[in-house]
């Protein structure tokens, strides 16, 4: 059997190098993708130089890494947390997919083939994944597979909307603007993304600060006046006392807090992991006092953004819900969607099972059945996209001008609870 010598990416990015045996290049190349390696160079070598390497890897004398043989089942599973964590791993990668998106739909506009372009396109990239898995799409192509389907196997990269847009525009000959419309969708979605989380920074950052703070004073003010108001003797006051037990709990008992409070942690994380878990905490999220409104209006934003970019691009309206259903980042809403595709099967419109989900405002639904009936859905989406997009910062606005007196509330009641404890054996007639 032929061996070929390759150098390829692993998932961090790292260089790998190392022989396989395969009957063809293109076999070899899928051979190493179930491993997830992402083949960067690839060369036929001579039997004799091949088992000359072989052997140099067996003593451990070669420079090259070694790949092992064969992965369990599930290596190639991104589910659960694990594919939390991948994602997380290739998010400088993701952020580079935006102009990616754009440059590629710039250059097939200009008439060049989609390999050329993603050959062009590799030479812009910085991100060491994303250059891997273009490389690995590039091969892809070469050996007959379609876009779409290349994309698909990067699910960490490319979800389901992005690959569903794709395959669409392949079917309809308009991929160029297909990827323009899907680089303006992915590029005004992390706009909203990045405005929420900086409007919600501020906040955390005092929270963040305020503990340290109280933490600062525990440990190293509190117990050195403790130990003057102690050696006086006398009866202490009641706030002295409490301060007295918090920080003898603090400085002695932090390590079982913290063990708590990761125990605590993981078994949040393993409930949420089941549908049963997930379904709980999406569903509480909507009722959160002040932010609770905030992250159902960004959901309704993003899903109609969505939707209107989905049907623009050629995609069925039921395709589109189940595209939806999946990539939706609230599952009660993920399961609102998956119910009205049901409906839609059964007969039905789309605008019937959304006015009566408790899910979606009444509004939403008014306006999807007006552009069912005038023929103008994706319109309509985009205006109710644009409306609560609006909606969203001034939701978000309101949130954060709340939050923050609150917090600032907070914090004055802890320190000075901290100063009335040191202050009031002074007042008793503790003298220093």
């Amino acid at each position: 059997m032929p061996v070929f010598q390759y150098v390829a990416f692993d998932d961090a990015g790292d260089t790998k190098q190392g022989i396989i045996d395969a009957t063809t290049a293109r076999e070899a190349r899928e051979k190493l993708r179930s491993r997830k390696l992402f083949v960067t160079e690839m060369e036929a070598v001579k039997k004799g130089r091949a088992n000359k390497k072989k052997e140099t890897k067996r003593s451990g004398r070669s420079g090259m890494g070694r790949v092992p043989d064969s992965e369990p089942d599930a290596a190639g599973a991104f589910t659960g947390a694990a594919f939390a964590i991948k994602r997380f791993r290739v998010r400088g990668a993701r952020q580079e997919l935006v102009g990616v998106t754009r440059l590629l739909a710039t250059l097939l506009k200009a008439g060049i083939n989609l390999v050329d372009g993603i050959t062009s396109v590799i030479q812009q990239v910085n991100d060491k994944h994303l250059d891997g898995v273009l490389r690995q799409v590039r091969e892809d192509l070469k050996g007959g597979v379609s876009f779409g389907d290349s994309l698909a196997q990067h699910p960490e990269l490319f979800d389901a909307l992005y690959v569903n847009m794709v395959r669409a525009g392949e079917a309809s000959g308009a991929l160029d603007d297909v990827l323009s419309r899907l680089a303006g969708f992915l590029q005004a979605q992390s706009k909203m993304k990045n405005r929420v989380s900086a409007a919600l920074a501020y906040p955390m950052i005092m929270c963040v600060m305020g503990g340290g703070v109280v933490a600062f004073l525990l440990a190293f003010v509190v117990p050195k006046i403790v130990k003057v108001v102690l050696k006086k003797g006398g009866n202490l006051p009641v706030p002295t006392k409490i301060l007295i037990t918090i920080q003898d709990l603090f400085l002695g008992w932090w390590w079982l807090a913290l063990i708590i409070v990761i125990l605590v942690w993981l078994a949040y994380m393993a409930y949420v992991s089941t549908e049963k878990g997930a379904m709980a905490r999406d569903t509480y999220k909507l009722k959160i006092p002040i932010v609770g409104d905030l992250f159902r209006k960004q959901s309704v934003s993003r899903f109609a953004h969505t939707f209107a970019t989905l049907l623009r691009s050629g995609v069925q309206a039921t395709d589109c819900l189940k595209i939806l259903a999946n990539i939706v980042d609230n599952r009660l809403l993920g399961k609102t969607l998956a119910d009205v595709r049901e409906r839609i099967l059964e007969g039905t419109d789309i605008s019937t099972p959304l006015k009566k989900s408790k899910i979606f405002p009444p509004v939403v639904g008014d306006m999807i059945a007006i552009g069912e009936e005038s023929g103008q859905l994706e319109e309509l989406l985009e205006r109710i996209a644009e409306t609560y997009d609006e909606e969203v910062e001034i939701t978000t606005q309101k949130a954060t001008s709340l939050i923050e007196p609150l917090i600032i509330v907070a914090m004055a009641f802890v320190v000075g609870f901290i100063v009335l404890a040191i202050v009031l054996p002074l007042v008793d007639g503790f003298n220093f």
